[in-house]
C-alpha cells in the first residue's frame, strides 16, 4: 500500500471515531485534510487512471464524500451538503462496475431527493430522480422522498407533517424540519392572497401551529407583511396598498417613451 493510501485510510478510521463521538470540530478538522490527500490519488476523477490501488483508492475516497455529506447535515451546513454531493455523485454514477456499490447510496440520495423537496426545487428533484438506476424506487428512502414531493404537489399538508414520524433514518428530520418551513411559507403566500384576516385559532390550525407563540414568531419572520389585532390575524390584503410614487411615474413615462420609440423604428 502506497504512503498516501496508508495515512488517508489511517484518517478515515480516526474521522470515522470522531463522528460516532460527535466530536464534529474534529470532523471538520480531519476531513479537510483527507480531502488534500485525496488530490494525489490519480485513480479518481476525472482522470480514473487503472493504478495497483484504483479500487482501494476510490472505495476510500467515496467514504470520504459519504461521512462529508452526513457531517454537513450533522452542523447543519446546506451548502456543503450540496457541494459534498455534487463531488459524492460521481463515484456513484462514474464507478458502477469499477467496485461494488455503496449501501449508503440510496439513503443518501434521498436525502439530496429531500433536500431539493425542502427548497422547492421540484425540477432538480426529477431529474435527479431519473438519474438513479433501475429499481431505485423500490429503495425505502427513495419511496419516503417520492412520496413526500407527491404529497407536496397535491397539496396534502398533512401528510408531509405527519410524514415525520416516518422517516427511513434520523438524518432524514434535518431536511423534514426545513420542508416543514416551506410548506407553511407556500400556506402563508396563499393566505395573503385568499384572506383579509382570520381568527388566531384557524390561523393556527391552517399553519399547522399547536402555540399562539409559533404563530408569532412565524408572523415576526415575515417582516411585518403579517400583524395581530383583536386576536385575529390580519394579512397583505387587510393593509392600505400604496400609492404609486414619483419614481414609479418616472418609470412608466420613460417605459412610454420607449414603446413609441419603437412603433417609429417600426
Amino acid at each position: 500500500m502506497d504512503r498516501e493510501l496508508e495515512e488517508a485510510s489511517l484518517k478515515l478510521s480516526w474521522l470515522n471515531y470522531a463522528f460516532a463521538r460527535n466530536e464534529f470540530q474534529t470532523c471538520i478538522t480531519l476531513l479537510s485534510e483527507l480531502k488534500v490527500l485525496l488530490i494525489k490519488f490519480p485513480s479518481l476523477p476525472p482522470t480514473f487512471e487503472q493504478t495497483p490501488n484504483a479500487v482501494a483508492e476510490l472505495k476510500l475516497a467515496r467514504a470520504v464524500y459519504e461521512l462529508a455529506v452526513v457531517l454537513s447535515i450533522k452542523i447543519g451546513d446546506q451548502d456543503a451538503f450540496g457541494r459534498n454531493f455534487v463531488q459524492l455523485k460521481v463515484f456513484y454514477m462514474d464507478t458502477r462496475g469499477m467496485i461494488p456499490p455503496s449501501p449508503d447510496e440510496y439513503p443518501i440520495s434521498g436525502l439530496n431527493l429531500m433536500r431539493l423537496l425542502a427548497e422547492n426545487r421540484i425540477a432538480e428533484f426529477h431529474t435527479e430522480l431519473e438519474l438513479l438506476p433501475l429499481g431505485a424506487l423500490d429503495h425505502p428512502c427513495i419511496k419516503y422522498s417520492v412520496e413526500l414531493e407527491q404529497a407536496f404537489m397535491e397539496g396534502t399538508y398533512n401528510r408531509l407533517i405527519n410524514g415525520r414520524q416516518a422517516v427511513p433514518h434520523e438524518t432524514y428530520l434535518y431536511f423534514m424540519d426545513l420542508l416543514a418551513e416551506t410548506i407553511r411559507d407556500e400556506i402563508s403566500d396563499c393566505s395573503g392572497q385568499a384572506y383579509d384576516h382570520l381568527p388566531v385559532n384557524d390561523a393556527m390550525e391552517m399553519l399547522m401551529f399547536s402555540s399562539d407563540q409559533q404563530l408569532l414568531e412565524h408572523i415576526s419572520e415575515r417582516q411585518g407583511e403579517w400583524e395581530v389585532q383583536n386576536r385575529s390575524v390580519l394579512f397583505d390584503m387587510a393593509k392600505p396598498q400604496p400609492h404609486v410614487g414619483v419614481h414609479s411615474l418616472q418609470l412608466i413615462k420613460q417605459s412610454l417613451c420607449y414603446a413609441q420609440e419603437l412603433e417609429q423604428v417600426v
